[in-house]
Parts: C-alpha cells; structure tokens; sequence
C-alpha cells in the first residue's frame, strides 16, 4: 500500500514540475476538464439577470428606434452590440485571473474599446442628422466601462458611481431631445425616455445589485488575461527533467512596419546633409528669378524719392479687431487652456470643438472662469465657490453646485444645466441662453440685464420626465402712477 502512495505522489509531483516548466498555471495542471467553463459561466444568476435585463431595456430602445430609423436606428445598433459585448466580457472575466493592472488588460476590453468607438466615429466629421441622438448613445456607452473595475487604486470610481457620472454627461444631450420632440413626434420621446431608464435606474440597479465592487472574476490559479490557457503536458517518468519551453517571439514574424528608430524621420542638419547626399536634385523646389523681380529692373527702387509718399504708418501693437456690433472689440484668441491658476481658480479658455471637457478635482474655495470658448461642453464635477462664462459662443455647461453664484456675460448661443444647488444665476449681455434647473435649485434667483432669448426649463414634477419650458421677459411696461414708475412684463394676446 504504501509503495502506491508513493508512485501516486511522484506521478502527481512530475505533473505539477511539467506545468510550471511549461509557464502554465498549477490550476492547468490538475486533472479536470475545464470544457464546461463556458457553460458555467453563462449560467450564473448574475449572468441571466443580465440577459434578462438587456432583452427588455435594449428591446424597449430598439423598438422605438426602428420607428425612427436612420442614423437613430444605426447608434441603437450600436449600443445593443456593446451591451452585448460587455455580457461577453463578464462571462470571460469568470474563467481568467484577476489582472494586476489596466495595461495588463488592455487586450481583454479590446472588443468593448472598439464598439464604443465605432458609436463615437457616428458623431465626427460632417454633423449627422439626429446628433443630439447619436451624440447622447457615445457618450453614454463609456458607463460600460464599468466592467474594468480592477479595484480603488485604478483610476476610476466604484462602479455604480461610474455608471451615474457617465449618464450625467449623456442626460446633456438626451434632454436636448426630449424638449426638441416634446410636442413634435412621440416617437423621439419615448426612445428618450427609454434610453435614460436603462442606465438610470436600470444599469444602475443591476451593478449595484450584482457587481458592486467590479467584476468577478477566476481562482488566483486561473490563466492570466494577457494570455490563453494552456493544456498541461502528458506526465512523464520520475526522475526525468522536463525541456525548457521553447522562448515567445517579441515581435511577429513575418511584419511589414519599420522599426520605431527607422521610421523616425531626422531633423536639424541632418535631415539637410541626408537629403543633399541621397542623390536627388536640391534645387527642384527653387522659384525661378524673373527680369522683373530683380532689383536692378525694380521700379520702387530706382533710389527717387516722391514727394507725394506718405511714409508709412507704424503697425501698432496688440491692436484690437472690432466686431459688426458697435463699441465692442475682440482680441486674437490665445491658445486653448485648461489649468488650475494659483490653487483658486480653474481657467478654461479659447477652446474650440471640444465636447468631453470636465473639472473633476475642485472644492469649494475654488473659482471657474470660462472665457472664449465656441461649440464645447464642460462639465464640472464638484461643489465650487462660483462660475463665470464670458465671450463664449454655443457652449454648454454642466455644474453640480456652486455657493454663491452662476453667471453669464457677452455670450451667445449658451445652455446651462444646474443639477444641484446655485443661490444667483446672473446673466447680462447676452442673446440666446437656455437654462435647465433641478428639483434642488427651483429656488435660485434669476438675475437678466440687456439679454434676450432666456428660456427656463423646469421640471414638469411627473414621473415621465418631462420638462417645462418657461421664456423670461425682455420687454417692458413703465408707468408713472400715484408718484412713482410702475414696472410690468408685456404680456402678448391673440385675437
């Protein structure tokens, strides 16, 4: 008996030493079939919740979207294969060890990087028709993003709350829609509607449920995600010492780029020596000097002084451009910035195009200037002292709190969104802006001078949403009664 016991243990010690010859993981190595891994995977609870949960909150928007069709119907597409990658991932991440870090699992969210990128290509280039639609579907699919948890240190928050800022940066564009269709076509309403209740409450609720703290993944022993499971080798006698691996090739082998130190090109004298030896002829990019444009045949240099000329005027410095309106001048725009000044105040000028701009890392104390900024969005994550938009033309801006106020000057075309709290809201000089207000800030005091198309939407305290829009007067009545002037709003009437 006991000569069988040790036969055993040296049958099972040749296997383990086989494994870790081969790099493969002590998990590989014990005799167990993991063909049913899959499977398993799939059917765990988690798993079905979410199949469950995809099939009618993805089918609800699917449906409304094949109603509208076009670039709609396409961005739902979209965002139905990332969900569904996403369940993909999930299952994977079952069967595979806990990378130790986000490049070591770079490979294993590829799928979902690129689904999440063919929704962001639907936004570029040429506007397309239905861009708030489209625009809202990119930027709500980085709150799939959830599924590379890998813990606190990893650089993003806790992944219900990453589900919740992301939706926050969506909702900008998706209660564009809303209001845009609110009595046009219902069909836009409820594909709104729709996809705001599947992140909110509906992502929300599911990861919170099942994943507060990220995805589950494999045994320690598992095969690592930066490289597939090996099978273990077939054990061998004791006493014979497994071969060496055979070493992993550190590039392809049959590769058609250069390497990174060829590709570069040279600069400096370099590149003019290289160039000068390589053959070619130098001068090809020379103008030709035409009999006219040779100084001896000029005629404003024959050394002849008119009476007449005037000498010319020195250019002055810093000069300002005005504009068509009369009285106001604008300076050459600097370069794009985007910096926290001296620890109180964050400056974010002379941006341009940009959508994705946010404050994150901001308190109370601090201040936000915004100035010179066309066609972007900001957005400022965080509690802070107040914000100021000046000379700012189609910039939207999204703010959480600010203590003491919220104002807009010299601007044009702007839309401000308050989803927490703001005593004073100011906005003087300014033609266009278009104001959302939360439950919390219904009390804020609104403060307009010399301004013209303020609109206020409130919401409509239904459960469906709704917003209603509120249009602030810029015309007036003044009578002098019993001694004084009276003030009123003109109030327009129909026949």
């Amino acid at each position: 008996m006991e000569k069988a016991l040790v036969e055993r243990l040296e049958a099972a010690v040749a296997r383990l030493e086989a494994a870790v010859a081969s790099g493969a993981s002590l998990s590989a190595a014990a005799p167990r079939d993991l063909g049913d891994a899959p499977e398993a995977a799939a059917s765990d609870p988690a798993i079905v919740a979410y199949e469950e949960f995809i099939a009618g909150a993805v089918g609800r928007l699917t449906a409304a979207a094949e109603k509208i069709g076009g670039k709609v119907l396409d961005a739902t597409k979209v965002l139905a294969e990332a969900f569904a990658v996403a369940k993909d991932r999930l299952v994977q991440a079952k069967q595979l060890q806990k990378p130790a870090s986000m490049a070591d699992a770079q490979d294993f969210f590829k799928p979902l990087n690129d689904v999440i990128g063919k929704a962001i290509a639907l936004t570029e280039g040429r506007r397309p028709d239905y861009f708030n639609h489209v625009k809202s579907v990119a930027d709500s699919l980085t709150a799939l993003a959830w599924v590379g948890f890998l813990g606190k240190d990893c650089g993003m928050s806790f992944p219900t709350a990453h589900v919740e800022e992301s939706w926050q940066m969506a909702e900008f564009y998706n209660n564009k829609v809303l209001v845009e269709y609110r009595n046009k076509d219902p069909d836009h309403v409820e594909w709104g509607k729709a996809l705001k209740e599947l992140y909110m409450p509906g992502l929300r609720d599911y990861v919170k449920k099942h994943y507060p703290l990220g995805p589950s993944w494999g045994p320690v022993g598992g095969a690592p995600v930066s490289q597939p499971k090996v099978t273990a080798p077939a054990p061998k006698a004791p006493g014979v010492k497994a071969p060496p691996p055979p070493a992993l090739p550190s590039a392809p082998l049959f590769s058609t780029e250069k390497s990174p130190k060829s590709s570069q090109p040279k600069e400096g004298m370099s590149a003019v020596f290289q160039e000068i030896s390589s053959g070619k002829t130098v001068t090809s990019g020379l103008r030709k000097v035409t009999d006219d444009m040779k100084t001896k045949n000029r005629s404003d240099r024959s050394g002849v002084v008119s009476s007449t000329t005037a000498a010319p005027a020195a250019a002055p410095a810093a000069t300002p451009e005005k504009t068509s309106r009369a009285g106001s001048f604008s300076f050459k725009s600097g370069p794009p910035k985007l910096e926290l000044q001296m620890g109180r105040k964050w400056a974010v000028e002379n941006q341009v195009g940009k959508k994705n701009l946010a404050i994150d890392d901001c308190d109370a104390r601090q201040s936000v200037y915004v100035y010179g900024c066309k066609d972007s969005v900001l957005q400022v994550n965080g509690k802070v002292n107040n914000i100021t938009v000046d000379k700012c033309t189609k910039v939207g801006i999204v703010f959480k709190d600010v203590v003491a106020a919220f104002e807009v000057v010299n601007c044009n075309g702007v839309e401000v969104q308050c989803q927490g709290t703001a005593p004073t809201i100011s906005i003087d000089n300014t033609s266009g802006c278009q104001l959302y207000l939360s439950n919390d800030s219904l009390g804020t005091s609104i403060t307009s001078a010399k301004s013209s198309e303020i609109n206020v939407m409130v919401p409509s305290g239904a459960t469906d949403g709704d917003w209603v829009e509120h249009a602030l007067p810029q015309q007036y009545i003044h009578s002098f009664k019993d001694g004084q002037f009276i003030t009123s709003p003109v109030s327009h009437s129909g026949a």
